[in-house]
C-alpha cells in the first residue's frame, strides 16, 4: 500500500470538482497519456472513463472506474492497466484551515501483484503519487488550467 498526503488551498468542493473532471486525468497522473472517453456522469458510483497510459512507444489501452463517491469527501477508483493489474485508489478529502488535507491510498488489486512489487515498487509508487498530488495541486489551486473541451460519451457497448 502506498498512502500519501499533502494539502492543498482550495476547498474540498474545488479539489473534488477537478477529480470530477476526467479530462484532468491526464495531467494529474504521472504515466497517463490520454482521456479517450467518459461517461456523461463521471464521477457517480459505477461510471468510468477510457484512457491510455504507459511510456512513449508502450502504452495500454483501459480504463478507470468509480468503486464510490462521496462528494466532495471521498473519491475510490479502480484503474486498470491490463495485462500489468489494476490499482484500487481511495483519494480523502478532509477540511484544513482555508484549504483541503488531500490523503491518497493506492493499492495493488491482487494479492499476486502486491507481492510482485514488493518494498521497493511500494517505494516508487508512493513517490509516484508525491508526483501525482503535486499536480493535482497546482490544478485546484489555480495554477495550471483544467483541460478545455468535450470528451465523447464512453461506449458501453
Amino acid at each position: 500500500m502506498a498512502r500519501t498526503e499533502t494539502y492543498i488551498a482550495a476547498s474540498p468542493e474545488r479539489v473534488f470538482a477537478v477529480l470530477s473532471e476526467p479530462r484532468s486525468y491526464g495531467y494529474w497522473v504521472p504515466g497517463s497519456r490520454e482521456i479517450r472517453a467518459a461517461d456523461r456522469a463521471w464521477p457517480a458510483e459505477g461510471t468510468a472513463f477510457e484512457h491510455s497510459v504507459g511510456a512513449p512507444g508502450l502504452a495500454l489501452a483501459d480504463y478507470t472506474s468509480v468503486t464510490a463517491s462521496l462528494p466532495p469527501v471521498m473519491l475510490e477508483l479502480r484503474a486498470r492497466a491490463r495485462p500489468l493489474g489494476s490499482a484500487d485508489i481511495v483519494l480523502h478529502l478532509q477540511p484544513e484551515g482555508d484549504g483541503t488535507r488531500v490523503t491518497m491510498i493506492e493499492d495493488p488489486a491482487s494479492a499476486a501483484v502486491n507481492v510482485l512489487i514488493g518494498p521497493l515498487g511500494h517505494g516508487l509508487l508512493k513517490l509516484r503519487n508525491l508526483e501525482a498530488l503535486r499536480r493535482l495541486r497546482r490544478l485546484a489551486e489555480g495554477e495550471q488550467p483544467l483541460p478545455a473541451g468535450d470528451l465523447p460519451e464512453r461506449d458501453r457497448g
